[in-house]
């Protein structure tokens, strides 16, 4: 059997029960689940993925809202600019392709905020595709497997996609199917830190594992601190604004954070990012948010 055909067999074995790999999700709903689930674990996006869809189960009813109303629904997933940039991809779905999910490539790439990765696993996830799909996991597990290597680089290159390519069987179908396998296989099982060798069905032709396993590269990821950094108070002002009903005062804001120079410098990231903008003289609401200016 090739590595394709064992991944597959373990896959149908072994694959965690997620909604978006149900038969009946749409384009829209492996989209919207493939942005989410960029730096975010599987158990927040869930519940959160479940939400959007149910308010909005197509392109064009997230289109027909303002993109206050994705920041707001974002809720505390974390690097909201997903959620603009999802809203501005309903839009321009609405505008080029009569509300659908494009299937062709090319026209998923030209999408607002649609990468590399992305463009593929819509189209290969969505639509049955034959597209080599590369992600941190796979780029691992065909690093270890193929290559012998015990990690692999820090981002995607044209090298990888062409391995991973080479890997994939003809049929689309099939294809498709191996693209989520190897994805499946470096998620739970072939981990950075941890892999589950005896487990994996490459343990007997894994590159790696014939050379002796040599051990892992560099030190462990240090899990990335959040108390007390631009992050966390951008979240702070960012959940304030979220539960507004009106334009938010800048007083307001300031009993977020102590440190003025930090706090200032976050707001004026939010703004420059286009989550937030300027009301009147002295206050904020979420980018779209509409409200009429009191006067006295």
């Amino acid at each position: 059997m090739t590595l394709a055909e064992d991944a597959i067999a373990w896959y149908d074995a072994n694959a965690r029960d997620l909604p978006w790999r149900q038969p009946d999700t749409t384009p829209w709903g492996v989209l919207v689940s493939e942005v989410m689930l960029q730096q975010t674990p599987v158990v927040r996006v869930e519940p959160a993925w479940h939400a959007w869809m149910t308010r909005w189960p197509t392109p064009a009813a997230l289109a027909a809202d303002p993109p206050s109303e994705a920041i707001r629904m974002w809720g505390r997933l974390g690097y909201p600019r997903r959620a603009m940039r999802l809203h501005a991809c309903a839009v321009a779905m609405v505008e080029r392709h009569g509300g659908d999910v494009p299937s062709d490539l090319d026209q998923l790439l030209a999408l607002p905020g649609v990468g590399t990765y992305t463009g593929r696993a819509v189209a290969t996830f969505a639509y049955g595709q034959r597209h080599p799909v590369v992600d941190t996991n796979v780029r691992r597990v065909v690093s270890r497997a193929v290559e012998g290597k015990p990690d692999a680089g820090p981002a995607t290159t044209a090298a990888d996609l062409a391995a991973m390519e080479e890997l994939l069987p003809a049929s689309p179908a099939v294809a498709a199917r191996a693209s989520i396998a190897f994805m499946e296989l470096g998620a739970i099982v072939c981990t950075a830190r941890s892999p589950r060798c005896p487990s994996c069905p490459f343990e007997k032709v894994c590159a790696w594992r014939l050379d002796g396993s040599p051990p892992l590269e560099g030190p462990s990821r240090k899990r990335q601190t959040y108390a007390g950094t631009d992050r966390q108070v951008r979240g702070l002002l960012l959940e304030v604004l979220r539960h507004a009903t009106g334009p938010v005062p800048q007083q307001r804001l300031d009993l977020v954070w102590t440190d003025e120079v930090q706090r200032a410098r976050a707001l004026s990231g939010l703004v420059e990012d286009g989550l937030v903008e300027p009301f009147g003289t002295a206050s904020f609401v979420l980018a779209g948010d509409s409200f009429e200016v009191q006067t006295l």
